[in-house]
């Protein structure tokens, strides 16, 4: 079957999960250069997808010290349409920020006003489904019922971003809710087996309980679920959509 951005941008979420879960590994380095090479071969419209395969291989390449390769990927995935200022701001990407070629790079990235809103609220929004599945976790544990909650998203921007960069930031957060709302599912899946296995086995089991441990944990669900819907992005009114340089290297204090 031919590639088309939509499958690639699938496959990118696919690798982008499996890393999340399982951590780097060779088989998805390899992966995401597939993807570098089959979005090339789309041209202009598979353009970031390349650049977002090229920006996590750098990731990975300054994570395992390489900082020289992580420059010549970052360098290639802003020549094909990175442009995450923010991104490049966070604490795994600081020790960049001191080389004068990572300098250079970060230089020639350009964005516009509506776009940097948007890259504002994507990071913030990884940062708050994190601490929501950290908060869920917490809340589940000495649950005796049975039933399985999911971990509430934020719904995804829809605006039509005026850089296609944005999109990258995009996948990051769709495959950051997938990781952390999996994990989660795992947990409950776990906890809702041994309580089962409990109540079949064990007469002191307490129903009861069980039973108000379920209402207040689909109360919570219930929560959850509206903030992370008050959380959607909404566009600023009069954000302007011309490019321009991105904000001073160092000028950006990483979403917390």
């Amino acid at each position: 079957m031919a590639d088309t951005v939509h499958s690639l941008a699938d496959r990118v979420h696919e690798l982008l999960v499996e890393i999340g879960t399982s951590g780097p590994s060779a088989v998805a380095a390899a992966g995401l250069h597939d993807v570098v090479a089959r979005a090339a071969a789309l041209g202009p419209d598979g353009a970031w997808l390349a650049a977002a395969g090229r920006t996590t291989l750098g990731v990975l390449a300054l994570a395992h010290g390489q900082g020289d390769q992580a420059v010549a990927h970052l360098d290639a995935a802003v020549t094909a349409g990175l442009n995450d200022c923010v991104m490049l701001h966070a604490a795994p990407l600081r020790p960049l920020h001191g080389d004068p070629r990572f300098r250079a790079v970060y230089q020639r990235m350009r964005i516009t006003e509506a776009d940097l809103d948007e890259l504002f609220w994507l990071h913030r929004e990884m940062q708050l489904v994190a601490q929501d599945a950290q908060s869920a976790m917490v809340d589940d544990l000495g649950r005796l019922d049975t039933g399985v909650s999911l971990l509430p998203l934020a719904p995804m921007p829809t605006r039509v971003p005026n850089t296609r960069g944005i999109l990258i930031a995009r996948i990051d957060l769709a495959a950051t809710q997938t990781v952390l709302r999996q994990a989660a599912l795992k947990m409950d899946f776990q906890r809702s087996s041994g309580n089962t296995s409990l109540s079949l086995i064990d007469g002191s089991w307490d129903y009861p309980q069980a039973t108000r441990d379920a209402r207040y944990a689909d109360d919570l669900e219930s929560r959850r679920q509206r903030a992370a819907e008050a959380r959607a992005f909404v566009e600023r009114p009069g954000a302007g959509t011309t490019l321009a340089f991105c904000p001073p290297l160092g000028s950006i204090t990483y979403p917390a």
